[in-house]
């Protein structure tokens, strides 16, 4: 790739200096929460409230992205992003044994699922399950393609391959999967997931969104990424705003052949979307196994916690391999539960397309997972109050 920093940069093949101070993440026993609650609501909630609706992790940013963040703004906030890219691109391309052709960043994953989307768009329709995270697959319908494909879940909203496979004809133009699926949480058998992409890739293009995959119990084990190199026409899509605790700073990637990042990245804004800080951020956190560690298990316990609960309370959920729980609340609704969970400051998520009984709770904060476990009880009597009023 030629440098030349007057043009826009497409990147596949083609705050204080005291912050970590400040924020409390690192003590003489080790890693532990950032403060409860922002003194700015413009950088996060509001004090006293629990966000449980967005799949963020409030434990990152880590220390080693702190540091980074104020060498990068204080250094380089003046000057466009090329050399972090660079470097960023050779850690993902070493860890996979690929290539920096092979990859294209962007802000998030969100921008480049899209630009898949509205390529793949142009060969044919979008293909998915009836749940799954669609926000980016329907990217192309505000321009005037047709609405996506949808094939039912499974009895046990699990993604069925079978189906998947046999709605596959001349008329799709991409195949997308979501693995750990959301808003579920499940995740699905890597051995008959590799085997239905490989068959699904000789009839159209697959996409798989692995922006879970380092939560698994086997991050490798579930990742498709091999595939690619493989030479099978599969694109995989990964993020640093999960496990990494950095979706404010707006850092993600997707893998795929060297021909499908040329022709993916012709939708897209390249290297105008990224930015110093999300650069320095993701290349200090990429290989800091004790933070990723630290969330991991933090995120586990919130889990139990969750699980017991909702036992208690005579509820059930998905079992979870994300950093969240889809919440079966039987004859409930999951918008007045929701309200009702707000109306105690705890934010969660609604009712998603007619999955009207079943709720999405993000693991957080211990303090606000406990808020969330305390209000079960009040909030189901006040969702059923609302119901039958």
């Amino acid at each position: 790739m030629t440098h030349n920093p007057s043009r826009r940069i497409f990147l596949g093949g083609s705050l204080a200096a005291s912050a970590v101070g400040a924020s409390g993440l690192m003590t003489s026993a080790g890693l532990q929460a950032a403060p409860a609650a922002a003194s700015d609501v413009r950088y996060g909630p509001a004090p006293g409230v629990a966000k449980l609706n967005a799949n963020e992790n409030p434990f990152g940013p880590s220390p080693k992205a702190l540091e980074a963040i104020a060498t990068a703004v204080s250094q380089g906030g003046a000057y466009y992003a090329y050399p972090a890219a660079m470097s960023l691109l050779d850690m993902i391309a070493e860890r996979h044994g690929i290539t920096r052709k092979n990859i294209s960043l962007s802000s998030g994953s969100s921008p480049i699922l899209s630009y898949a989307a509205l390529a793949a768009s142009k060969k044919g329709k979008i293909l998915g399950p009836d749940l799954f995270w669609d926000t980016t697959s329907r990217a192309p319908e505000k321009q005037g393609a047709p609405e996506i494909v949808r094939v039912p879940n499974t009895a046990d909203l699990g993604i069925d391959l079978d189906a998947m496979y046999a709605a596959i004809d001349d008329t799709i133009g991409m195949v997308h999967v979501t693995n750990p699926n959301n808003p579920t949480g499940t995740v699905l058998d890597p051995v008959k997931l590799k085997e239905f992409c490989i068959k699904a890739s000789k009839k159209t293009l697959v996409l798989v969104d692995e922006a879970y995959n380092e939560l698994t119990d086997d991050p490798p084990k579930h990742s498709m990424i091999p595939l690619v190199k493989a030479g099978h026409n599969v694109i995989v899509a990964r993020t640093f705003s999960k496990i990494y605790g950095l979706a404010g700073l707006r850092v993600g990637y997707m893998i795929a052949s060297e021909e499908n990042t040329q022709w993916i990245n012709n939708y897209g804004m390249g290297g105008y979307t990224l930015n110093q800080a999300g650069l320095a951020a993701a290349i200090a956190s990429y290989d800091d196994f004790p933070f990723l560690t630290f969330t991991k298990d933090k995120i586990i316990e919130a889990k139990g916690m969750v699980m017991d609960a909702l036992k208690v309370n005579g509820l059930t959920a998905l079992e979870s391999s994300t950093n969240f729980i889809f919440v079966n609340l039987g004859d409930g609704n999951a918008d007045a539960f929701r309200q009702a969970m707000a109306d105690k400051g705890v934010l969660i998520r609604g009712i998603y397309r007619d999955y009207t009984n079943w709720s999405r709770v993000s693991m957080g904060r211990i303090s606000d997972v406990q808020r969330y476990v305390d209000a079960i009880p009040e909030a189901l009597e006040t969702m059923y109050k609302t119901q039958n009023s």
